[in-house]
């Protein structure tokens, strides 16, 4: 048997355009939408369909904004900075303390960083003007790209213009239906965004328990072609490091990638600041895709990958948030790898860096503050317990010259809300202390007070029920 011209076997030629005849009548009494499985068009829309301010997000912003005037809690979110944000930065022409930047080795805005800026700035304008496929590739990238590479051991390396699309798009383009992504359960929503539009199946567990890693690999990994392992060299909200080592040997045991998300190790682990590897005297090999941002201790914007020349050269060639993106800024990309070349040069700025953070560490614990995970790199979270109390804390600190960000709910649970405190090389022991002898000033009277504006609220909620 045949088939020819996509014809029906069996069917004479006048039976054939009869039942032609016959589908094309009942397509057309169909309802408008039925044949792609889409609702019919209203014929008159409702106005609140067009409405932003009717948008379920928005609603939950405006609900927040209601909670923290009625709590009388100000709002500490988008505070613009007059100036370069180090130790200290200057808001509302207010001088603070700041334990809110990402400048882990005090160089942002530092003459090296300024001058490598400037000089390509005049020679390369401020834009690719271009992606770097087409039109937008200029030295500066190469040239931080290649001192990225040697950083992590690695063949090549690809710079992203964003740190969230790095992780993203890079996991998206890797892993298909037919994978599986092992994800640390705290890890950065970046990683999760990825994973969850890669269509590969998505197994987390439990924050840093590699025996619950162990038992999923063991479980799980046979039935998918391949798998990926991704974790954090140095998780942001907890401030603890995973097992690398442990980690290595369960992808090896199970034939798994390793993925190793850097962003806030870099500068932080290490003698040199080289991150997780170097921190556990490991070859950086055992790693097969280093991802990394340019907008923390690298001072610029943007991310990274690091690994085999194939990795680099897939992502460069079809990874969507690389493909279709501008080039990096010339100048932002000499300002990055000046950084790398300063943290080389000056590894006293990353030994400043891991005493200071030590010392915050051992100093709350002495004030009898909880500091949740963190083992003493750069990010120390105090635990505080629920948002409003977390979020009055902050407001109370900031009024009296310490500016740090609360992390609440939902960026938290509810119950783990905290004050997250940054630490930079330029940071003092005296600064320190000064910040944590006021928030152990500070969190009991909060925590009383927002007991007793809950009881007032309870009463006249009570109250109001009489009526």
């Amino acid at each position: 048997m045949t088939f020819d011209d996509n014809r029906s076997p069996g069917l004479a030629e006048k039976d054939r355009l009869s039942l032609i005849q016959k589908m094309r009548e009942k397509l057309a009494q169909r309802e408008p939408g039925r044949a792609t499985g889409h609702a019919p068009a209203p014929s008159g829309t409702e106005d609140s369909a067009c409405d932003f301010s009717q948008f379920a997000d928005v609603k939950k912003i405006a609900i927040h904004k209601a909670v923290a005037k009625q709590w009388g809690i100000d709002s500490l979110y988008f505070l613009c900075h007059e100036g370069v944000a180090r130790d200290t930065t200057v808001i509302g022409g207010k001088t603070c303390l700041n334990f809110s930047t990402y400048d882990y080795l005090g160089i942002n805005g530092s003459e090296a960083l300024n001058a490598a800026a400037r000089a390509a700035l005049e020679k390369y304008g401020s834009s690719s003007s271009g992606s770097r496929p087409t039109s937008g590739e200029r030295p500066p990238h190469r040239e931080l790209e290649r001192a990225l590479a040697d950083l992590h051991g690695a063949q090549d390396c690809v710079v992203f213009v964003s740190g969230h699309a790095t992780n993203v798009w890079t996991i998206y383009q890797l892993f298909k239906k037919r994978d599986v992504v092992f994800y640390d359960s705290l890890s950065h929503n970046s990683i999760i965004q990825g994973a969850q539009i890669s269509g590969a199946v998505r197994l987390p567990f439990s924050h840093n328990d590699l025996d619950a890693l162990e038992e999923l690999l063991a479980a799980e990994r046979h039935r998918y072609h391949r798998a990926l392992i991704v974790t954090e060299g140095l998780f942001s909200m907890d401030g603890d490091i995973p097992d690398l080592p442990r980690l290595a040997e369960l992808k090896k045991k199970y034939g798994c990638f390793l993925m190793v998300d850097e962003a806030h190790a870099l500068g932080v682990l290490g003698p040199t600041g080289r991150g997780l590897a170097e921190h556990y005297g490991m070859d950086p090999g055992v790693v097969d895709i280093w991802m990394g941002t340019l907008s923390k201790t690298l001072c610029g914007c943007g991310g990274y990958v690091a690994g085999r020349a194939e990795l680099v050269e897939c992502l460069k060639y079809l990874a969507p948030g690389f493909l279709y993106s501008v080039g990096m800024s010339p100048p932002l990309a000499a300002a990055s790898r000046e950084a790398v070349a300063v943290m080389l040069r000056e590894p006293e700025r990353v030994r400043r860096l891991q005493e200071t953070s030590r010392f915050f560490l051992d100093y709350a614990r002495q004030k009898g503050l909880d500091t949740g995970r963190a083992q003493g790199y750069a990010v120390v979270p105090i635990m505080v317990g629920g948002s409003v109390e977390t979020a009055m804390l902050a407001a109370r600190l900031f009024h009296q010259g310490v500016y740090v960000i609360p992390i609440i709910f939902p960026v938290v649970e509810e119950k783990a809300a905290r004050l997250r405190f940054f630490l930079s090389c330029s940071h003092t022991k005296a600064q320190v202390r000064q910040a944590l002898d006021l928030v152990a000033k500070e969190l009991p009277l909060v925590r009383q007070t927002a007991a007793a504006m809950a009881e007032d609220r309870d009463n006249d909620a009570g109250l109001d029920g009489q009526d």
